[in-house]
């Protein structure tokens, strides 16, 4: 059976992906795009299955506006994901104010008030599922994108206490996580002016193998997107999909090294308790 998919950060890397996979199996999608006519040869092919709508996350009123079209043109809506975002690069202290605004606003604050707009219309129709894209830096993270993990790790929080907040109502979530992936999203870095004293860091180090094109990527984007598929078809779905072998290994290895740190402090822990 068809379902009607609303979709964010459309016209490139793994959003568009996903909108193609979708329109060739019979699926209809809104599609919101930054840049107008990204996806033209879409709509020449699929026709009104596909509505592609205008939509900068960082414009909070515009997305309470889109959504709302949205539902009232389609009625129901069973998926909605937001995949909108993109990656801020460089230490800390090299960035700049605006751009440490952009990208929470568009990663976190943009992706918050997706969701609490859509939570009234999923709740109206009796569920629905809404999916986010995070990343390995939902749970691990490299030098050189604090900014980037702080939104990813900032969104992952948010969903976990959302989604319980919303299971009566037969809405749920799936955070999915890819690791490295051969996409655009390198070309969409905002990359920050360096600093000398962070050359000979670990930053500095980072830095040079990403920007060269030496640091390692193993996923493939369209074996991720078929990946996605085979859990978002799912009747109940896990809350977190890793993709990728790099992801699932570093995710791991942190958690487990996380369970080792925190059952030394047990005894610490269990101290500061009322007696």
């Amino acid at each position: 059976m068809s379902k009607t998919w609303f979709i964010t950060g459309t016209a490139a890397g793994l959003g568009r992906l996903l909108t193609e996979r979708l329109l060739a199996r019979h699926d209809r999608v809104v599609a919101t795009v930054r840049r107008p006519g990204s996806l033209d040869d879409l709509t020449e092919r699929y026709g009104s299955r596909l509505r592609v709508i205008s939509l900068d996350l960082t414009d909070t009123a515009a997305i309470k506006t889109v959504v709302a079209e949205a539902f009232n043109a389609l009625g129901r809506i069973d998926r909605i994901v937001s995949n909108a975002g993109y990656g801020l690069f460089g230490a800390a202290e090299e960035l700049t104010d605006a751009q440490i605004d952009r990208q929470i606003a568009t990663n976190l604050t943009g992706s918050i008030h997706l969701i609490r707009a859509v939570l009234p219309y999923l709740r109206r129709q009796g569920g629905g599922r809404i999916v986010q894209l995070s990343s390995e830096g939902g749970q691990i993270a490299y030098p050189d994108f604090s900014l980037y993990h702080a939104t990813k790790w900032g969104i992952e929080g948010f969903v976990e206490s959302v989604a319980q907040e919303v299971a009566a109502f037969n809405i749920d979530f799936v955070l999915v996580e890819p690791g490295p992936t051969e996409t655009n999203f390198g070309a969409g870095l905002d990359v920050a002016e360096p600093l000398a004293c962070y050359g000979p860091t670990v930053a500095g180090e980072f830095r040079r193998a990403l920007l060269t094109g030496s640091f390692d990527i193993k996923g493939d984007a369209d074996r991720t997107v078929d990946a996605m598929l085979q859990v978002l078809d799912q009747p109940q779905p896990p809350l977190r999909l890793p993709l990728g072998s790099a992801a699932y290994d570093h995710i791991t290895q942190a958690l487990t090294q996380r369970l080792a740190l925190a059952s030394q402090q047990k005894k610490l822990a269990y101290s500061a308790d009322k007696e």
